[in-house]
């Protein structure tokens, strides 16, 4: 027979599996209908529970977007800081940043959803909130990686947060050119662009970094090796 604080630990545990396989509904609805299009009604025919559970767990549509997305961004940013902590020069982590950075390809989950949150977070408070949280997240990532690299001489950057900063904006503009702009740019030229701007942050020639190693992807070829044609 379980105890009270155990069954009451089972329930709990079965709350929590709920929660995360509605955030996970959630997620695909959003991905299929955008943010601005998904209702509670689509998440909960997704799932197959009724509208009611769904607000059982969570109060209004905005609080389980709102969960959604920060569970999403703190995963992100997770990964990043494991990234920017691992092992290797401070070229070598830099470069993982960058490559960690840009989408897989044009049809990049993480990155649709991220491209739909900036345009609904521009008026919406609880969106846009949760934008500033995962921006903080690689800035401060970049920002730590740079500064450590002066420390040990392998950068010269009299402003780290600076730099990283203006690599991180000019990255999401890249970024947005790539998704939206078919044909414009590969994934390849993406990289090169990154890793040139990175270079010239951090002093360094871009040669510093490895041959450029993408594969082809969905989106046509991708740069192979060397240095992308301007």
């Amino acid at each position: 027979m379980q105890s009270g604080e155990g069954a009451r630990g089972s329930r709990a545990d079965q709350a929590d599996q709920r929660r995360a396989e509605l955030l996970e509904a959630a997620r695909r609805v959003v991905l299929e209908r955008g943010l601005a299009s998904t209702r509670v009604a689509d998440i909960a025919r997704a799932t197959n529970v009724s509208g009611g559970l769904i607000h059982y767990h969570f109060a209004t549509k905005n609080d389980l977007i709102t969960e959604m997305l920060r569970s999403t961004s703190e995963a992100e940013v997770q990964r990043l800081r494991e990234i920017g902590a691992g092992p290797g020069g401070s070229v070598e982590k830099l470069d993982r940043i960058l490559r960690f950075y840009i989408p897989a390809s044009r049809s990049d989950q993480s990155w649709i959803l991220w491209l739909d949150a900036w345009a609904v977070g521009v008026r919406e408070p609880h969106v846009r909130d949760i934008l500033l949280e995962l921006e903080s997240g690689w800035i401060e990532t970049l920002a730590q990686v740079i500064a450590e690299g002066v420390e040990r001489g392998e950068f010269v950057c009299d402003d780290p947060q600076g730099a990283a900063e203006r690599l991180d904006g000019m990255l999401d503009g890249l970024v947005v050119r790539y998704t939206l702009h078919t044909g414009n740019m590969s994934r390849g030229r993406l990289l090169h662009h990154a890793r040139v701007a990175a270079a010239r942050e951090v002093g360094l020639d871009p040669s510093v970094f490895p041959a450029s190693d993408v594969p082809e992807g969905p989106d046509g070829p991708e740069a192979t090796a060397g240095p992308v044609p301007l």
